[in-house]
């Protein structure tokens, strides 16, 4: 839930003359766990846009070479390379079409 400016402008106020954290939180009936976010924030006045925050940087061409060069690395030791999440690799590898490398099952003629 996004609060209006003014809210937290009051609430803000509040705090700021001499009122308590947790009797804010009690008056307005929020959390203060919310108040120490807006005292901790930049611009406490302006409520973040929801998504994604930055620009996707997963160049493709360089996450299939990798995979070429390090068959064996796992999503998470690729996300740490590339700087990225791990669910960011997983989609990238989906839609790369590269899936999990699979082992060929030994068959009972095999083993003996």
């Amino acid at each position: 839930m996004s609060y209006s400016s003014d809210f937290r402008k009051c609430v803000l106020d509040f705090v700021a003359n001499g009122g308590s954290k947790a009797e804010a939180s009690r008056r307005f009936g929020i959390s203060r766990g919310i108040i120490y976010d807006w005292l901790a924030a930049e611009d406490p006045l302006t409520c973040k846009k929801p998504g994604p925050q930055g620009p996707r940087n997963l160049d493709y061409q360089a996450l299939k070479q990798h995979v070429a060069d390090f068959p064996d690395a796992t999503q998470q030791e690729r996300a740490d390379h590339f700087g990225v999440s791990k669910h960011g690799i997983w989609y990238a590898l989906k839609k790369l079409n590269i899936t999990r490398k699979k082992r060929p099952r030994p068959t009972k003629n095999s083993v003996q």
